[in-house]
C-alpha cells in the first residue's frame, strides 16, 4: 500500500482547469473511439493513452493526469496491477476501472488497490464523462449494477478488525463524515447533513484517508465496516 498522500481533488488541478485523463485499454478500436469521444466533452482533456497495464502506468507517471481509465484485464500487466503501480508512484491521480467484467472479485480487488470508480463498458459516454468529473472532484463512483455487489461484500465480512491504531485517531466529526460517506452521500450532501462547508468535508475525508493510510473513499468505508466503526443497513 502506498504511503504517499492520496490527495482529494486530482493531481493539483484547480477548479477552472480541464480534467486531464489517460485512457488505458488493450482494444485499440475501443480506446481510440473513447479518446475521441472524451475529447469532445467540455472540461476533459485526454493527455495520453496506452494499450496495456505496464505502458499505462508509465504514461501516467510521465503525464501525472487527474484520472486514469483502466481496463481490468489486459496483457503484460492487468488493470489491477497497473492501479497499484500508479497509486504508488502518482498517488494523487484517481483511477476508474472501465471494464466488461461484472465479477465482484474484480470490483473488490479494484477497490482494495485504490480505484475510486468502477464502470462497465456498456455505460454511455455521458456516464463515463460524468464519472471522470465526479472522481476528479474526490468522490467515488460505481455502476449501479455493481453497487449492490459491493454492499453484499461489506455485509459478508464476518471477521472484523479491531478498531485499534489509526482508527482510534479519528475524531468524532471524522466518524460522522465516514458514516455518511458509507451511506453513499456526496461531499455536498454530507455538508448539508452536518451544516458545514463542502471544503470542510473534503478536508475531513482527506484526513480520514491519511489516518487510515488508505487510497480512496470506498477503501475507507470497507475498512470501517470490517472494524465495526460503521454499520450498513
Amino acid at each position: 500500500m502506498a504511503s504517499g498522500n492520496p490527495g482529494i481533488g486530482g493531481a493539483g488541478r484547480s477548479a477552472n482547469e480541464p480534467v486531464r485523463v489517460v485512457v488505458v485499454d488493450d482494444q485499440e478500436l475501443f480506446r481510440r473511439g473513447l479518446t475521441m469521444l472524451l475529447g469532445s466533452e467540455d472540461g476533459i482533456d485526454v493527455v495520453g493513452e496506452a494499450g496495456d497495464g505496464a505502458e499505462g502506468a508509465a504514461v501516467a507517471v510521465a503525464t501525472v493526469p487527474d484520472v486514469v481509465l483502466l481496463d481490468v484485464r489486459m496483457p503484460k500487466q492487468s488493470g489491477i496491477e497497473a492501479c497499484v503501480a500508479i497509486k504508488e508512484q502518482v498517488p494523487m491521480t484517481k483511477i476508474i476501472m472501465l471494464t466488461m467484467s461484472d465479477d465482484e472479485a474484480d470490483l473488490y480487488e479494484a477497490v482494495k488497490s485504490g480505484a475510486s470508480g468502477y464502470l462497465l463498458k456498456d455505460s454511455s459516454i455521458e456516464e463515463v464523462a460524468q464519472g471522470i468529473r465526479v472522481v476528479a472532484d474526490g468522490q467515488s463512483l460505481i455502476s449501479p449494477s455493481m453497487a449492490a455487489k459491493l454492499i453484499d461484500e461489506f455485509k459478508t465480512m464476518s471477521r472484523p478488525e479491531r478498531a485499534t491504531g489509526p482508527a482510534l485517531k479519528l475524531t468524532d466529526r471524522e466518524l460522522e463524515v465516514l458514516r455518511l460517506v458509507a451511506k453513499g452521500l456526496s461531499n455536498r450532501d454530507v455538508a448539508g447533513q452536518l451544516a458545514i462547508s463542502e471544503n470542510t468535508v473534503k478536508n475531513h475525508v482527506r484526513n480520514i484517508l491519511e489516518k487510515l493510510q488508505l487510497h480512496s473513499r470506498m477503501e475507507a468505508v470497507m475498512y470501517a465496516v470490517r472494524a465495526k466503526l460503521v454499520e450498513l443497513d
